[in-house]
């Protein structure tokens, strides 16, 4: 869609969204039917997605402020999911070039989606965030995207605690980022308390390398505490399966 379809599509929406407004203010005295509600959910969701996908910098911040507010109500649906997809890639893999140049590459629109992706807390939440992994370089924003996928806590098959040691391990090589092995460990203490200990070795691994690596004494300190922890998590959860071996056996 051009700008201009674009500014013009939004201003038709804004003045639906106003029109809504003024006839809940004309109604104030009695509550909204089931059909008013879903319309003006419907306008808000429309709303959002237009201006996740304008070309201004403010107006996607604006989008996300509509989605902080969505989110605080109780609506985690598919469109403001994939709103914040869309915003949490913009000028990585969503990206806009004038005459070669990258003009859409906005770091604090992407590390703000990744804040409300964690606080959207869905499976499918998770696996956005997951590619925001994969494809960000700036530091900034991997961080809260660690943040965010210690916050929802899923971890089948290892593939967060994976995700989150790829990050590290590509930093750790050239350029140690200690905000981010910070909140690397822990998010590794979150998931391992989620789910009964970490099992993943590349964890393991990177939490050593944090230990031992170019890292300011304070988070080397933190890096060696989440080991002696995991050890009690794992022990602990060891203990339980025996537990419920012997039950089993037992009951038998």
């Amino acid at each position: 869609m051009t700008n201009t379809k674009r500014i013009f599509a939004l201003l038709a929406v804004f003045a639906l969204a106003a029109g809504l407004v003024t006839a809940q203010t004309r109604n104030n005295n009695r509550e909204m039917s089931v059909e008013e509600s879903y319309l003006q959910e419907s306008v808000e969701l429309m709303i959002i997605r237009e201006q996740s996908r304008a070309e201004s910098r403010d107006m996607k911040l604006v989008a996300l402020e509509y989605i902080g507010d969505a989110i605080d109500r109780g609506n985690t649906g598919e469109e403001i999911r994939s709103s914040l997809e869309y915003l949490g890639t913009e000028g990585i893999v969503n990206q806009t070039r004038e005459n070669g140049r990258l003009v859409n590459n906005y770091p604090d629109v992407r590390t703000k989606a990744a804040t409300y992706l964690g606080d959207l807390g869905t499976p499918e939440a998770k696996t956005t965030l997951i590619k925001m992994c994969l494809a960000d370089n700036e530091p900034m924003v991997l961080t809260e995207v660690v943040k965010s996928l210690a916050k929802i806590g899923i971890d089948d098959n290892n593939e967060t605690a994976n995700a989150i040691s790829w990050i590290v391990t590509r930093f750790d090589v050239l350029n140690p980022d200690n905000l981010l092995a910070l909140s690397a460990l822990e998010a590794y203490e979150k998931l391992a308390q989620h789910n009964g200990g970490i099992k993943d070795p590349s964890a393991i691994r990177t939490i050593i390398r944090i230990a031992e690596g170019n890292y300011i004494k304070p988070v080397q300190q933190r890096a060696k505490q989440v080991l002696m922890d995991l050890r009690k998590y794992n022990a602990q959860s060891q203990s339980q399966n025996n537990g419920q071996n012997a039950s089993s056996k037992s009951g038998n």
